[in-house]
């Protein structure tokens, strides 16, 4: 059974540092995209990184390049968005989404269909 868990939100004061979680089950972490999304209120779902099990590397969207990174773990099947210098424009739900076997590209990154399954989110809120 394919699941994706994110945890590891709260609430931040700017320039904080923040460590997301998404722990997968169902299936390796080769030959899958692992995206992650926000989503702040009456705003539309917006794609900021993707991790590529396919060659390991990670892309990021230039909202958020040279302050978040993606790292995994992939004895626990896990992927992690750490965040830096965070600001309160980063106030959002915060999902992961897995694509199986994705082989389109990265760049510009996946688009929310194209992942099939989805966490339940975690917020990230932001504030002084």
């Amino acid at each position: 059974q394919v699941r994706l868990v994110e945890s590891g939100g709260g609430l931040m004061q700017p320039g904080d540092s923040l460590r997301l979680s998404c722990a997968t089950s169902g299936f390796p972490l080769d030959y899958v995209a692992i995206g992650w999304f926000r989503q702040a209120p009456g705003k539309e779902r917006e794609g900021i990184s993707c991790f590529s099990g396919r060659d390991g590397r990670s892309y990021y969207a230039d909202s958020v390049k040279g302050r978040f990174t993606i790292s995994t773990d992939n004895v626990k099947n896990t992927v992690y968005l750490i965040m830096h210098s965070l600001k309160p424009e980063d106030t959002a739900v915060y999902y992961c989404a897995a694509a199986p076997h994705y082989s389109g590209s990265y760049d510009p990154l996946p688009r929310p269909y194209e992942y099939a399954y989805w966490g339940q989110g975690t917020q990230v809120t932001v504030s002084s």
